[in-house]
């Protein structure tokens, strides 16, 4: 009798400890990743701010501005709008902790889509969280799902009727951030973040805005710059800068038939200039092998080398190097300062200039960690 009551006890102890660990896990999803803005930043706010519901939310991510008092155009930048899609919210976080605003004004939202960095997507055995090495030691970061926590929007519908085009799409996308938009301020969870940052555009009368995102390098639009099509010119022009710096990105004008997105709802509702950024990155494919921190950061997986060196696929990895982190933030900061670069000639009269960010070469020699606090 004796010896049952010290295995149940046993027992009993186990399960709370391994409660215990399981909680202290799950709870860690919910602390903040903790952000350093550069000196230049005049104020920091939240997404609340322009829709008061999110008061309280996991939705109501940080949002920061830096004002230079000078006369020049208003950018937006937004990372994290897909938090699995990691160099979106690291080159937003970049821009943050280093950016100096010499004319106009930057606002950046490192993870608009604040509630999908407290969970990860289930079924895919993907990473809580991944480090970063910085000159004063390790950075830890949430890695995070494609779409918000079921916790705070739940169930999802068969369908998803996306407001107020009536556009059918997967159930599972009522949870998607970049398909809520325009959203509403009576709509579902995401339809009211995508509402929050929708009137941010319009009451900060922002110019310029920034959306970006990776997808599986077996998709078409991998390395490209979407855009509506009155901003096709600028798109263009920063294409071909980029070019003769030998960054080959692809220039595509977004379908007016498919609703939802960045690129097509902020330009239709605003007088905003959209560009939505996708980079390669292997841990969002299909193909993908062993799947870990290291695949965030590294971006090397043997079946995509396999699979390019196969040639049965249209596939935009690199073979020799993968796709690492660094190579994906630097894509996005460098297609920033092209877009911005065309955008002041476009606008002589409402011109943007920013400084203290590095090169896509910097970014690449030195490494991310080099330019985060």
């Amino acid at each position: 009798m004796k010896r049952h009551v010290l295995v149940a006890i046993f027992l009993l102890l186990s399960v709370v400890t391994l409660t215990g660990i399981a909680s202290a896990d799950f709870l860690r999803m919910y602390t903040a990743d903790i952000v350093h803005p550069s000196d230049a930043a005049t104020k920091k706010s939240s997404l609340s701010e322009y829709c008061p519901s999110l008061k309280g939310t996991s939705a109501d991510t940080p949002v920061y501005y830096f004002d230079s008092k000078r006369p020049g155009a208003t950018v937006l930048v937004l990372g994290g709008t897909h938090p699995n899609e990691a160099a979106g919210f690291m080159a937003a976080l970049l821009l943050t902790e280093n950016i100096t605003v010499d004319s106009g004004k930057f606002i950046i939202i490192p993870q608009a889509c604040g509630s999908g960095f407290t969970c990860t997507d289930p079924l895919e055995g993907l990473p809580d969280f991944y480090t970063i090495k910085t000159t004063n030691g390790t950075r830890k970061f949430r890695f995070g799902s494609r779409v918000s926590n079921p916790l705070d929007q739940w169930p999802d519908p068969l369908v998803y009727m996306h407001y107020p085009s009536g556009q059918s799409l997967s159930g599972f996308e009522t949870r998607n951030l970049n398909r809520s938009y325009p959203g509403r301020i009576d709509g579902n969870f995401s339809e009211q973040a995508g509402y929050a940052i929708l009137e941010l555009i319009k009451k900060e009368h922002v110019d310029v805005a920034f959306d970006l995102h990776e997808a599986a390098p077996e998709i078409p639009i991998i390395n490209a710059i979407i855009t509506h099509e009155r901003c096709k010119d600028i798109g263009a022009s920063a294409i071909l800068e980029l070019e003769l710096n030998s960054l080959t990105y692809a220039l595509e004008i977004s379908p007016k038939n498919f609703h939802g997105l960045s690129h097509r709802e902020w330009g239709d509702s605003s007088s905003v200039q959209p560009f939505l950024m996708e980079t390669s990155n292997p841990i969002q494919g299909r193909l993908r092998g062993k799947t870990n921190a290291e695949l965030v950061t590294g971006g090397v997986d043997k079946f995509y080398a396999q699979a390019v060196k196969s040639a049965k696929f249209r596939i935009t990895y690199d073979s020799a190097n993968g796709y690492p982190l660094k190579v994906r933030v630097a894509r996005h900061i460098a297609g920033i300062q092209a877009i911005l670069t065309a955008y002041n000639e476009t606008f002589p009269d409402k011109k943007i200039y920013f400084s203290n960010i590095p090169s896509y070469d910097d970014i690449n020699t030195k490494g991310i960690g080099n330019f985060l606090k």
